[in-house]
């Protein structure tokens, strides 16, 4: 006869993971691929094909065999373009052999600098609305995630007194991330320095992911992305996150770096070791082919991407949907609350009557409420009919909600 068994394995997992609910993002692009004509204004990521020379040398590794394990910090050559690269963007300087690090793209990056600087019951101050695996990532190193509200009235910056307002005897680590996803802001250098000066005030450590740091306009493109080790008193207490995925469109290469002093990398280096062993091998020399052969790629992308950021941000203001200027990455955050609908209801409603995707604002964080996401990582033409889409669903509802 067969064993039946009533146990009961949801109970036999742990805290950590079942608090944590799924992605607020990926919902909504299920829901798309099951649906014919949609436009998705959801997903992070570029259209563009990967350059390339990027993929070539991606091929010419593997048809040399280079199919085996890398050194565990990646291919000094890769680690040594990185440096050259921070240093002349930004005039930082990191040592390849002791304090970079390849890793399975940011989010290893992130993951592996989490568990390194955290301990349970450590508190880390993350601005929000922010991307959804930041917190998580933090919980799963069993930190206590500590939110800092950002909103459009202030250009969604955080300020130096924002973070100083919630510094506790536990807090750890201030999380920042600009150009910021979802709302494509960007921190002035001014700012910056003032938030340095809480840190060391308070002598704390700073995670920086900037793996937007490549796709800045108008203002911020003038003045330059300000890389936060690059201001003096941060460069020996911040981890700097980046990589290919955003600025070189090699998303699905899964290839990033961390940036950190000695002692903070070996301690991420010894986790790498445990957890993954190294970044892949062929997304390594495809990595080290953008740094040295791709550079005008990247600004022909980051141009295109400034041309569709006008027509999207444009185009909501005049369906009525007041929109922050971002000056980074590929997105924009509308205001939505003038067609009565929640974030949930406008992105799903949206989807249903108009096959537009987008992600609902609050999926970002609670400040988010009232806004949506929309990526204009997609083709010109998709982003022009989305749209002519969004504006006539927008003033369906605005009509009713004012009485029309």
């Amino acid at each position: 006869m067969p064993i039946t068994s009533s146990l009961d394995l949801e109970s036999r997992l742990s805290a950590r993971v079942k608090t944590v609910p799924p992605s607020g993002i990926r919902r909504f692009f299920d829901i798309a691929a099951t649906m014919e004509g949609v436009i998705s204004l959801g997903i992070g990521e570029p259209d563009f094909v990967s350059p390339r020379p990027i993929i070539e040398a991606g091929i010419s590794a593997l048809r040399e065999g280079k199919t085996g394990y890398t050194s565990n910090a990646g291919i000094l050559e890769l680690r040594e373009a990185i440096a050259e690269e921070i240093e002349r963007l930004y005039g930082v300087t990191y040592d390849p052999a002791s304090e970079i690090l390849a890793t399975v793209g940011v989010s290893e990056a992130l993951q592996l600098a989490m568990l390194a600087l955290l301990d349970p019951g450590d508190e880390i101050l993350i601005p929000e609305p922010c991307f959804v695996s930041y917190g998580p990532t933090a919980i799963f190193a069993g930190g206590k995630v500590v939110y800092v509200p950002t909103y459009a009235e202030n250009d969604f910056q955080v300020t130096a007194e924002d973070i100083a307002s919630r510094i506790t005897p536990r807090t750890k680590v201030v999380f920042l991330s600009y150009p910021n996803n979802p709302t494509g802001a960007v921190l002035r250098r001014e700012v910056l320095e003032a938030i340095a000066e809480v840190v060391v005030d308070h002598d704390l450590l700073v995670l920086s992911d900037e793996i937007y740091d490549r796709l800045v306009y108008g203002e911020a493109y003038a003045h330059g992305h300000t890389c936060l080790p690059s201001i003096e008193a941060l460069r020996d207490r911040t981890v700097l996150l980046g990589g290919f995925s955003k600025g070189y469109a090699m998303t699905g290469w899964r290839i990033g770096y961390a940036c950190a002093p000695a002692p903070i990398y070996r301690a991420m280096y010894k986790l790498h070791q445990y957890i993954i062993m190294s970044a892949p091998t062929m997304a390594q020399y495809g990595a080290l082919a953008g740094i040295r052969e791709c550079q005008d790629e990247v600004e022909r992308m980051r141009q295109a991407y400034d041309e569709r950021r006008r027509i999207i941000v444009d185009g909501m203001r005049a369906a009525g949907l007041p929109t922050f200027e971002p000056e980074g990455a590929f997105y924009c955050f509308p205001d939505i609350r003038s067609t009565g609908l929640t974030s949930e209801d406008f992105a799903q409603k949206l989807l249903e009557e108009e096959r537009v995707a987008v992600v609902p604002g609050d999926a970002f964080g609670p400040s988010g409420a009232g806004y949506v996401r929309c990526s204009y990582a997609t083709a010109l033409d998709k982003v022009e009919e989305a749209v002519v889409r969004i504006t006539r669903f927008a003033r369906k509802y605005q009509d009713r909600t004012n009485g029309g």
